[in-house]
């Protein structure tokens, strides 16, 4: 059998690149808005609920499309296979994406996802737990973050801000950051796009269970939602998850996952700005030096770990 020449695989590279590239900054931008999207929406609707309806709404249609597009035979997966995806999307959706929906209802978007941006940080101290060892320069970038979160939570211990938002975030980021490296490690679907159907009807319907046992039900009138949250709720399933999330769960398989960790520190430049220009949230010296260490920190640890 003849081999492929080097021209033909270099353009498959190059093809591949392209993939996860594009990708990536898909990624970067998207979920980068998708924390005003969120502000928007717990201004009027439910935390838990509205979450929950999202993903379940978003799972069920990217469900569609890889029927749709591959056949029903797509959608199989073992036992093993969807009870990995099960637990990916409950840490990833319900814990990581739901604890950040519930802050932000007392958290500004900027300042939310600058905590997020901690997610590197914490993969770092995972792949320590498991009996890695990072470069010494890894771990001061951790160390780094670690002091910018702790510049990042003057607001909360001030009173300016509600401690107890900015803790569900730190605690939302930790949860993100063990459901990505669970997911690659776990036995998930074979194709991508059914693993991350899975996991979003698997969050979503956690979501709506914990919203239930909160009570946000109780009182629910859907006439008072404002139109500015129904679109942001509509921006976030088609966006956020279908085209987000979804290009994050394919990153985790098709690129290393020190690379895909990069968008943590592109998503908070974006998310500040846009809060800035639609919300008028304020830029406070906490936020913007916590932010500008955290930033640093998390460029320091992804610079080292593609070295290594």
């Amino acid at each position: 059998m003849p081999r492929p020449s080097t021209s033909a695989s270099a353009s498959v590279s190059a093809s591949a690149s392209a993939r996860v590239w594009t990708a990536l900054a898909l990624v970067y931008v998207v979920w980068g808005s998708t924390y005003l999207g969120i502000r928007i929406v717990v201004q009027t609707m439910p935390p838990f609920l509205s979450a929950g309806a999202r993903f379940i709404t978003a799972g069920l249609l990217l469900a569609g499309l890889v029927a749709w597009r591959d056949g029903p035979a797509a959608l199989r997966a073992t036992r093993r296979q969807v009870g990995s995806a099960v637990v990916v999307g409950l840490l990833l959706i319900l814990g990581g994406n739901g604890l950040v929906v519930l802050a932000e209802t007392s958290v500004p978007s900027g300042l939310a996802a600058l905590l997020v941006a901690a997610v590197p940080m914490w993969l770092v101290l995972l792949r320590a737990g498991t009996g890695d060892r990072p470069p010494l320069r890894t771990l001061g970038g951790v160390l780094l973050g670690l002091a910018g979160l702790a510049v990042l939570t003057v607001p909360g211990i001030s009173g300016e801000i509600r401690l107890g938002g900015v803790l569900l975030v730190v605690a939302g980021s930790a949860l993100w950051s063990l459901g990505s490296f669970s997911g690659a490690r776990l036995t998930l679907p074979e194709n991508p796009f059914t693993g991350s159907a899975y996991q979003m009807l698997a969050g979503g319907v956690g979501g709506i269970v914990v919203g239930l046992c909160r009570g946000e039900q109780h009182g629910l009138d859907p006439g008072s939602f404002s139109t500015a949250s129904w679109l942001a709720l509509g921006y976030l399933v088609v966006f956020g998850s279908l085209v987000g999330f979804t290009s994050y769960v394919w990153l985790l398989r098709a690129a290393p996952l020190s690379l895909v960790s990069t968008y943590a520190y592109v998503n908070p430049v974006v998310a500040v700005a846009l809060g800035w220009l639609i919300l008028d949230e304020a830029l406070t010296w906490p936020i913007l030096l916590g932010g500008a260490i955290v930033v640093a920190a998390v460029c320091v640890i992804v610079s080292t770990e593609r070295r290594s």
